[in-house]
């Protein structure tokens, strides 16, 4: 039964929050003294270590917060190794993530150029073959 309640993310969030409040220590002042987010230290001490970037930023985070919340930072994670487990991933079948092929305008390769490309040519050529009637070449 004790192992089962060091895994939970809700009782780890707890205590730094309840240390936390009991250093009288603000969210902001936290942030500021962790350059951690302020929406990860709420991630963190919600027990929503999930809603970090990863794994191995919540362990890094929770780390650094019980430190500098005067916790031993290593033995919390040590005590807590399911809490830094990868998620599987979100398949996405389409949408945004996907690496599907799209009709784009401009993705394929164009083999004739463009209008300005053509106008321009024509402009130089245009220019060159007048001054050559006109006999300045």
């Amino acid at each position: 039964m004790e192992n089962e309640s060091k895994h939970d993310p809700n009782q780890l969030g707890g205590l730094l929050k309840a240390r936390r409040e009991g250093l009288n220590i603000s969210l902001k002042e936290a942030e500021n003294a962790t350059s951690i987010r302020m929406s990860y230290l709420l991630s963190i001490e919600e027990g929503r270590p999930e809603k970090l970037i990863s794994p191995v930023y919540a362990e890094g985070f929770i780390k650094q917060y019980a430190i500098f919340l005067g916790l031993d930072g290593e033995k919390l994670v040590k005590e807590n190794p399911g809490l830094f487990v990868k998620r599987a991933e979100t398949q996405f079948d389409y949408g945004i993530g996907t690496l599907e092929m799209r009709g784009n305008p401009g993705s394929s390769v164009k083999w004739v150029p463009n209008k300005w490309v053509l106008l321009s040519a024509g402009v130089i050529l245009g220019g060159w073959y007048i001054s050559y009637l006109l006999g300045l070449i």
